[in-house]
């Protein structure tokens, strides 16, 4: 396993649409995927995970409201964040390659073991959708439902400001 810590984030963003933002610290940046409905703990639950262009390592802690007219305008916050572990590999940049990617996740609401694997072979598919599910451990929760963090009282408080990195 790497030796140096790794970490991830998942971001809560309203922009056209409300998604989350998951994204692993992976070679000096931060694989990211959008997720429509947000990861779940619930390991039945198999979510859609469109990957999207690397982020800077420096775009793990933002948060504001990306100004009108720029990419991803609208409200951004951190849902969660911790420590990333790769399972099973110690190259997981050449690992996630192959289309599966397995890895623990300490934060404050994902915990335990999940996995990320490519779909293959969809008619329609642009080669950039993937799944995220949670394995079975003593961490998954049947019952999980995920709760927002764009409250009127956290809106309140983000100021207007471009993230530290142009995205696409």
């Amino acid at each position: 396993m790497p030796a140096t810590r790794l970490r991830f984030v998942v971001h809560e963003h309203k922009a056209r649409r409300h998604h989350y933002d998951f994204r692993l610290e992976i070679g000096g940046v931060l694989k990211s995927w959008a997720i429509p409905k947000g990861p779940s703990m619930n390991p039945t639950d198999k979510r859609l995970a469109v990957l999207v262009p690397d982020h800077v390592l420096e775009y793990i802690d933002f948060e504001g409201i990306i100004p009108e007219g720029s990419y991803g305008a609208g409200p951004v916050v951190v849902w969660d964040a911790g420590d990333f572990i790769p399972l099973d590999t110690d190259d997981p940049e050449a690992t996630l390659k192959t289309g599966k990617l397995s890895f623990e996740l300490k934060g404050n609401k994902l915990k335990g073991a999940f996995a990320l694997v490519r779909m293959a072979g969809l008619p329609r598919g642009m080669g950039k959708e993937w799944l995220l599910m949670k394995k079975k451990d003593t961490h998954a929760k049947a019952d999980f439902t995920i709760k927002t963090e764009l409250t009127p009282t956290r809106l309140a408080k983000l100021k207007e400001k471009a993230p530290p990195c142009k995205t696409e």
